[in-house]
């Protein structure tokens, strides 16, 4: 088949890090005092000191390396960086849209929604991720995306259903007949053909995956069964049909 790169394949190189990286600032930026001068505390000679210190704004705030899980992919941080444009530390669903989107397909605010919810550092908090949500979800989405391009074996860029349940088998998800025909049915976008393209192929994943798991952690005899109280089960359930 044809080799086609979504997502995070084939993407443009990242720009290098600032000089000094994350909780570094960058030589020369605010807060430094100048080479050779005076620092906050010191009167510059024959000058008061408290109408002439420069008014530095705050300093941004930058995640360290040290807030990534060990060995981290120095690209991942990169990433991080580019997308956290104001330096809070975490990012936004827009600003996570954009990175995810650059040179690339773009995903939709709907299956943002849905990374968020699964993969936000606190979970009292989905509208945001932070460092350690985020090399989760990079990692995840690069396992997706190499998945998309091995059963697309048409080189179509969409998957029909039959390809898409062989995907999903291949990660152990056995999903019934009925169930399948439903996903391909919510997911198709093309207007009758019956195959899904890579946003909504991630995005199925995603939901597959999540409430597998999610069953799987009730499932605690591992016997197919598990018993749910309303609501846990809507808690459950919910997020990933009103993502």
């Amino acid at each position: 088949m044809a080799s086609h790169q979504y997502g995070v394949g084939g993407k443009p190189s990242a720009p290098p890090l600032q000089q000094g990286g994350y909780g570094q600032p960058p030589a020369g930026s605010y807060g430094q005092p100048p080479a050779g001068g005076y620092g906050y505390g010191q009167q510059p000679q024959g000058m008061q000191a408290w109408n002439q210190h420069p008014q530095y704004p705050p300093q941004p705030q930058y995640p360290p390396v040290s807030m990534f899980p060990p060995g981290t992919d120095p690209e991942i941080v990169q990433v991080f960086e580019r997308a956290d444009n104001n330096r809070s530390g975490t990012i936004d669903a827009r600003e996570l849209r954009e990175v995810l989107s650059l040179g690339r397909y773009p995903f939709t605010d709907r299956t943002v929604r849905l990374m968020l919810h699964l993969f936000a550092d606190n979970r009292n908090d989905t509208s945001r991720i932070g460092p350690v949500g985020f090399a989760k979800l990079w990692k995840e989405i690069k396992v997706w995306n190499a998945k998309f391009s091995e059963y697309d074996r048409d080189g179509s860029g969409t998957i029909d259903m039959y390809e898409l349940d062989t995907a999903l088998r291949s990660f152990n998800f056995a999903i019934p007949p009925q169930v399948l025909q439903m996903l391909v049915g919510k997911y198709d976008m093309t207007g009758g053909s019956r195959s899904i393209g890579y946003d909504n192929f991630v995005e199925c994943g995603f939901v597959v995956k999540g409430l597998t798991e999610k069953f799987r952690d009730q499932d605690k005899h591992l016997s197919g069964n598990a018993t749910f109280n309303y609501t846990d089960f809507m808690l459950l359930v919910v997020p990933f049909i009103a993502a």
